[in-house]
């Protein structure tokens, strides 16, 4: 099999690597710590892939920078109040379900854009953008959908993104930069190791999540679900409503529909309870199945 073909058959690695994890949690568990590290490799390869140009392109668009932003803490926190309020889902779940709408993209979305074939600068520069006004934005819609006001460790958030996406990427980009035509023969081996990296830390996901998902109802999996595909959608039609080309929408509809899930998880189980803390947990493994889903059939297409 061909380094490509097996990149495209993300998708199948990722469910059936999922469903060891969840046979045999134990293999994964201890893995734990290796999460930032694997994606600190993922972010570093993809700056292999970006000049400085790259990212200078997207500073000089700050209406996609922005509308990026508006979809974000839009859609999101107006799409789990209302599929949570329409599955008849608990107080505690609903709780967690808003969590999970205000909280800003993930670092998930930049891996998933980069196998997607998306603007990978727009992604990055998104996912820094709407993590700084999280610090605002995601307090105020928390006590507007639920009455209570969360205060949202931004310096932490920020120095983690910088840390794990910013700097990595800025690497490789300065490398590319300045040494791209040596790069040339070793680039394609780039989306092979970002496929493997992200395949394992979804299995460590789900085996980190083996006791909560036995504790999973029938309407909290669909109202995951559909939460998840209303910020695909609408991410993706609305800048396509605008005129926006296709890439462009790819990559907003991939960081609309991706959430920090890992923040609401975290914020849920401080100021709430751990029942507030499932939808958190089970989105950050749904949304990285959906997102491989995505990444694997955008990816094969040109344009």
């Amino acid at each position: 099999m061909s380094l490509s073909g097996f990149t495209r058959l993300f998708p199948l690695w990722a469910i059936l690597l999922s469903l060891v994890a969840y046979l045999f949690p134990g293999v994964f568990t201890p893995m734990k710590s290796a999460i930032i590290p694997l994606l600190v490799v993922i972010m570093f390869g993809m700056g292999m892939t970006l000049t400085f140009r790259d990212f200078s392109n997207v500073l000089k668009k700050p209406r996609l920078l922005w509308t990026g932003v508006l979809l974000q803490y839009t859609i999101m926190p107006l799409a789990a109040f209302l599929v949570a309020k329409a599955m008849g889902l608990s107080s505690a779940l609903t709780i967690g379900m808003v969590l999970v709408g205000c909280a800003p993209g993930g670092t998930a979305s930049n891996v998933v854009c980069y196998l997607a074939r998306g603007n990978v600068a727009l992604s990055v520069s998104l996912t820094m953008l709407s993590t700084l006004v999280a610090f605002a934005m995601m307090p105020a819609l928390t006590w507007l959908y639920v009455g209570k006001m969360v205060p949202v460790p931004i310096i932490d958030m920020l120095i983690d993104v910088l840390k794990i996406v910013i700097v990595p990427v800025l690497l490789g980009a300065t490398l590319n930069t300045l040494l791209g035509k040596y790069m040339r023969r070793i680039r394609p081996v780039f989306p092979l190791v970002s496929v493997l990296a992200i395949v394992v830390i979804i299995a460590i996901i789900v085996a980190l999540n083996h006791g909560r998902i036995g504790d999973l109802g029938t309407p909290l999996i669909i109202a995951i679900m559909l939460h998840n595909a209303i910020g695909l959608v609408v991410g993706y039609w609305v800048p396509r409503a605008m005129g926006m080309d296709r890439v462009t929408s790819r990559t907003l509809a991939i960081e609309v529909g991706m959430q920090n899930s890992g923040l609401a998880v975290a914020l849920a189980l401080k100021y709430f309870s751990a029942a507030a803390a499932l939808p958190g947990a089970i989105f950050s493994i749904w949304h990285n199945l959906s997102g491989s889903l995505l990444a694997s059939r955008w990816g094969a297409q040109r344009g």
